[in-house]
């Protein structure tokens, strides 16, 4: 008897699914087990450095000896390449993560605004001017809230890494057809053609200290919640991402009965 070709595809398919995703426990439990050492490592260059900063010199008010200062020096680097190390691995994390999407029924302008809200003081040091176009009573989108955040997120920090001198951040919220629309576009160094089309790749970073997992963190988050996401980009003149999600419901089938929430209850819609 012959077995049937079309039988044994599902269970190849689950198969690969199972080893991805024992592959991600596996990958995010070594990044688990390598931040824990790095934050003590971290906690102990800081009292290192207060402990030199205390040394007799500096409390008789005199000068470090160049031997103070270059071990001083070294400490710095040791510490700021830790600090880069635990970023590299909390956006490692955040990546591997993936997993089943918790959606509920959220106002995606709203979102929008409250991560703006939380970026604007950082922003406004760097010398980042906020311009917001947000479209509020949208239809609301399911969505993972704390996902899509992470993705917001991820592309306002782009956003000003990509403005090292300054800039503007500019913010659209509207309704596509049976979609919610957001772009975020900046007036910072652009991208090459090359450039745009790498840049959801994993572990492609065209900054300096990037660690190439923001943008490929966003796609896929995107992605899992039904959407796409798309870069426009010149160089010298900023790049625009803008990215689709699906209206509530147009994922739940249901065009005639939406939820009012002036009533807390549902209605037809008529």
């Amino acid at each position: 008897m012959k077995a049937d070709p079309h039988d044994s595809a599902p269970k190849g398919s689950e198969r690969a699914a199972a080893d991805l995703a024992f592959l991600s426990r596996l990958a995010g439990g070594l990044a688990h087990e390598i931040k824990n050492p790095l934050s003590t490592m971290a906690i102990n260059l800081a009292l290192l450095e207060e402990d030199w900063a205390r040394g007799p010199r500096s409390r008789e008010g005199g000068e470090p000896s160049p031997r103070e200062a270059r071990t001083q020096r070294r400490l710095a680097v040791l510490k700021r390449e830790v600090q880069r190390l635990e970023s590299i691995l909390q956006d490692f994390l955040v990546f591997v993560r993936g997993g089943e999407v918790n959606r509920a029924p959220r106002e995606l302008g709203a979102v929008v605004q409250e991560v703006l809200d939380f970026v604007e003081p950082e922003n406004e040091r760097a010398g980042i001017r906020q311009r917001a176009d947000i479209q509020l009573g949208l239809p609301l989108v399911l969505v993972d809230e704390t996902q899509i955040k992470q993705a917001l997120l991820n592309l306002f920090v782009n956003a000003r890494q990509a403005m090292p001198t300054g800039g503007e951040l500019l913010v659209r919220v509207a309704r596509s057809g049976n979609e919610v629309e957001v772009s975020v576009t900046d007036t910072g160094i652009g991208m090459t053609p090359e450039q745009a089309a790498r840049c959801f790749e994993i572990y492609w970073s065209n900054k300096k200290g990037g660690t190439g997992l923001g943008l490929s963190t966003t796609q896929r988050i995107i992605e899992e919640h039904g959407g796409r996401i798309e870069v426009i980009s010149e160089l010298g003149r900023g790049s625009s991402f803008r990215f689709t999600l699906p209206l509530a419901v147009e994922l739940t089938g249901s065009l005639e009965r939406t939820h009012d929430p002036l009533r807390g209850s549902e209605s037809d819609g008529r």
